[in-house]
C-alpha cells in the first residue's frame, strides 16, 4: 500500500538549462501544468554536430529573463503569486546550469520565496509520475538520453542505481551514428526518421552485453560495428542508409528492453517509467510495450513534450521537494557531475 504524497506547493516556477535548452514552466500543487516554454538552440549548434558548450551559455544568458516571463505570461500570472522556484542544479554542461540557477536563485530571493536545487535526473522521473499519477514507487525507472543510460529502482527513499553504460550513453550512440551516416543535426531524431523506411534485419549488429550477466549497458562497440559497415559499403544510398539507421536502432532499443525486463525480475517489480529524450523513440516504445504484455508489466512513458528537457519536470519535483520541507541556501552552486539520490547543494538556509 502506498502512502499519500505530501501536498505540493501551489505554484512553482521550473527553471531548466542543463544543456541547450532554456525552459522555463509553471506547476500548481505539483500535478496542473499551467504553462511550458522551451527555447531551442539547433540552429545554432548545427553547423558544429552537436552542442558546443561556450555557445550554449551565452545564449541562455541573452534568452533567460524572456523565457521565463513567457510562462508566466502564458500562465497569466505575476511573479509574486510563485510559492516557490525551482531549477536544475546538475548533472549538465556548469556554464548552462549557472544561468538558469543564477537566475532562479535571483528571482526567489527577490520574491522572499523558498528556492530549490533539482537533479536533472530526478525531473525526468518526475516527469513520468506527473503524466501517470498511478505510477508510484517502488518502481523501475530507465532513464535514456544523450547523457545518460541508467536503471535505478525507485522507492520512498534515495533511488538505488541497479545498472548503467560502461561507455557512451545511449542518446549519445544515436547521435554519433547518425553523424556516420551523414544525417542532419540533430542527431537522433534524424536516425529514427531515416529508420522508418528501412530493414531492421539488413545488418547483423551486436548487442553488447545482452548475453552476459548484469545490468550495465555499452554502446561504444556497436558504435564502431556502424561505423565499420559504413566503411565497408562506400557511398550510402538512401536505401543502404535507411537500412544501417533502422539496424542500428533495433539493436540499441533491444538491449535497453532486455535488460529492463531482467532488472524487473531480479527486484521483482512490476512497474516500469522510461524517461528522458530516447523515451520518445517510437521503436523503443512499441518494443517496450510488446516486452511489458509478455511479462506482465505496466510500462508508463511521458508524453513526447516531457521526455526531452523541459522545465515541467523541473517544476513538478522542485514542488515535491518543497512540500517534503526543502529549502535551499543562497550559496547553493551547479555540479556537472552528481549520481542520481545524491544532492551535494543541499545545503538548509
Amino acid at each position: 500500500m502506498t502512502s499519500p504524497r505530501p501536498r505540493a506547493a501551489h505554484l512553482v516556477l521550473g527553471i531548466e538549462s542543463s544543456c541547450d535548452e532554456m525552459a522555463a514552466a509553471l506547476v500548481e500543487d505539483g500535478l496542473r501544468v499551467r504553462a511550458s516554454c522551451i527555447r531551442g538552440q539547433a540552429e545554432s549548434h548545427r553547423p558544429y554536430g552537436g552542442v558546443v558548450p561556450e555557445i550554449a551559455s551565452r545564449d541562455h544568458l541573452r534568452s533567460v529573463s524572456q523565457v521565463v516571463e513567457q510562462a508566466l505570461a502564458e500562465a497569466g500570472v505575476a511573479a509574486e503569486s510563485l510559492d516557490g522556484v525551482a531549477a536544475t542544479a546538475g548533472p549538465g554542461l556548469l556554464g548552462s546550469l549557472l544561468v538558469g540557477l543564477s537566475f532562479g536563485k535571483a528571482l526567489a530571493y527577490r520574491l522572499g520565496v523558498p528556492l530549490v536545487g533539482v537533479h536533472h535526473l530526478a525531473g525526468h522521473l518526475a516527469a513520468a509520475e506527473l503524466a501517470a499519477p498511478q505510477l508510484r514507487p517502488p518502481y523501475l525507472g530507465l532513464v535514456v538520453s544523450g547523457g545518460h543510460t541508467a536503471l535505478y529502482k525507485i522507492t520512498e527513499g534515495a533511488p538505488e542505481l541497479l545498472g548503467e553504460t560502461r561507455d557512451d550513453a545511449v542518446g549519445e550512440a544515436f547521435d554519433k551514428v547518425a553523424k556516420l551516416l551523414g544525417l542532419p543535426y540533430p542527431g537522433g531524431p534524424a536516425l529514427s526518421r531515416a529508420a522508418q523506411g528501412g530493414d531492421e534485419s539488413a545488418y547483423d549488429l551486436p548487442r553488447p552485453l545482452q548475453a552476459l550477466p548484469g545490468l550495465d549497458f555499452s554502446y561504444s562497440g556497436l558504435k564502431t560495428a556502424v561505423a565499420r559497415a559504413v566503411a565497408q559499403a562506400g557511398p550510402l544510398s538512401d536505401s543502404r542508409r535507411a537500412d544501417l539507421a533502422a539496424s542500428f536502432q533495433a539493436a540499441a532499443t533491444d538491449v535497453l528492453v532486455s535488460r529492463t525486463r531482467r532488472a524487473a525480475r531480479q527486484e521483482g517489480l512490476h512497474r516500469v517509467a522510461v524517461v528522458g529524450g530516447v523515451a520518445a523513440n517510437q521503436r523503443l516504445r512499441q518494443a517496450m510495450g510488446r516486452a511489458a504484455e509478455r511479462d506482465g508489466l505496466e510500462v508508463f512513458f511521458p508524453p513526447p513534450e516531457l521526455c526531452t528537457d523541459n522545465a515541467v519536470m523541473v517544476a513538478a519535483a522542485g514542488a515535491r521537494l518543497l512540500a517534503q520541507g526543502e529549502r535551499h541556501a543562497w550559496s547553493l552552486s551547479a555540479f556537472s557531475r552528481v549520481p542520481l539520490g545524491e544532492s551535494p547543494w543541499a545545503e538548509a538556509s
